[in-house]
């Protein structure tokens, strides 16, 4: 299992540029870079139509693909290249979005993580296509306005719940998976650290805030991470070949998921009505987790 590590323990060298295209504020970026550091001078960096291009200034080989749904099966053939180079020390990263993740990658992901093929995959997400001007996806929190979701008298922002593809990637039995924070890097560094030495599949899923997208100030972005962390809409955990489960944080008390909404200019439609279905929901599923701490997880 996966141990924090201190934010003084991260390599200085820098290896991503400070001048880049992302938004103020972008989170994503945030994780782009302490991948880089954790991952140094092995990490072959792949990814596709996402915001991820605008902070690719990296040193690490870096290759996009144009195919949005292709990640999986690209992340894959660079994996069996380097095997077939004896490289089997580069450590093939995909650095995908939510969209290339949980809807057009996830037939892709679900074969790369079936087959148990040598690639670490990272999903920043951001809960939206951010690139394209904000279009829901299927990891969109409900009731959240976007682009393709308004508000208005016959809607009420996204009408579906957030897909839980990181128990959908853990019930392929991988040998890891885990979700992180960038509010929390010394959890994230961690589990960097503990998945960059296993072999076969290997799956993170960062919340990232976007201060475009869900309309805050980019200062806060930090904060609203911690804050979903803190009232159970983001919960941090690890399970290991699709059977050991562990909380890797667990907040003494749950805050009201309403303070965190409420700091989101794409929940400022929502009503109390809307706000007790969002914290049922929550509640009912932290409490799944808490039940199974420990334990095997399916």
């Amino acid at each position: 299992m996966s141990k924090p590590v201190p934010l003084v323990k991260l390599d200085e060298k820098e290896y991503i540029a400070a001048a880049n295209q992302s938004c103020q504020g972008c989170t994503g970026a945030s994780v782009a870079r302490i991948v880089a550091k954790v991952l140094k001078d092995k990490m072959v960096r792949q990814e596709v139509a996402c915001c991820g291009p605008a902070f690719g200034n990296l040193e690490q080989p870096s290759i996009y693909g144009e195919v949005f749904e292709g990640a999986g099966a690209m992340s894959t053939g660079l994996a069996h290249a380097f095997k077939r180079m004896n490289r089997e020390d580069a450590i093939v990263t995909t650095i995908v979005g939510d969209g290339g993740t949980t809807d057009i990658g996830f037939q892709g992901l679900s074969g790369a993580a079936e087959r148990n093929e040598n690639v670490l995959w990272i999903c920043y997400d951001n809960e939206a296509y951010m690139n394209t001007g904000g279009q829901r996806s299927s990891a969109t929190s409900k009731y959240a306005e976007t682009t393709t979701t308004p508000v208005g008298e016959f809607s009420r922002g996204k009408k579906e719940r957030k897909k839980n593809v990181a128990a959908m990637v853990a019930l392929h039995r991988v040998p890891y998976m885990a979700t992180a924070s960038i509010a929390y890097p010394e959890d994230f560094i961690g589990k960097l650290e503990y998945a960059k030495n296993i072999k076969g599949f290997r799956f993170i899923q960062i919340s990232a805030p976007c201060p475009t997208g869900w309309r805050f100030e980019p200062q806060y972005a930090v904060k609203i991470a911690k804050e979903m962390v803190l009232s159970g809409m983001w919960p941090l955990y690890e399970v290991i070949n699709g059977e050991g489960f562990r909380i890797t944080y667990k907040p003494k008390e749950l805050k009201p998921v309403k303070d965190v909404l409420k700091m989101q200019g794409r929940f400022r439609h929502i009503t109390e009505d809307e706000i007790k279905d969002t914290q049922d929901d929550v509640t009912a599923y932290w409490n799944r987790l808490i039940a199974k701490d420990g334990k095997e997880f399916f």
